[in-house]
């Protein structure tokens, strides 16, 4: 792998990892407005799915990053993982524009 390869991968697994953090941080704030809050059941839904699928998309570029690419038999296996991957990467993305558009604001103390 070149240098600007690891410097891109090195990059988005930041990303990935910020992305995390922030789904766990609205979480806490939504959990933390509690049942009454009117989209509590869909934003905790949907942070719970995109974190699922973070944690799917960790594990299965573990796997691919450690088999072994000149093991032909393994290309099949290692395609579907990356088709796979690629998917839920993307219904990610699509969650976390709606989790984004129905927001998570904390109500104003009064002062």
């Amino acid at each position: 792998m070149n240098h600007y390869a690891n410097k891109k991968s090195a990059a988005e697994s930041m990303l990935d990892i910020a992305l995390l953090m922030a789904n766990a941080s609205q979480l806490k704030a939504v959990l933390e407005l509690g049942p009454q809050f009117k989209l509590y059941t869909p934003l905790i839904t949907l942070i719970s799915m995109s974190l699922c699928l973070q944690i799917l998309v960790g594990i299965l570029l573990i796997f691919i990053v450690k088999w072994n690419l000149n093991d032909h038999r393994r290309h099949f296996q290692l395609d579907v993982m990356e088709n796979i991957t690629t998917g839920c990467v993307f219904i990610i993305v699509v969650i976390n524009v709606f989790i984004t558009a129905f927001g998570v604001q904390l109500p104003k103390q009064n002062e």
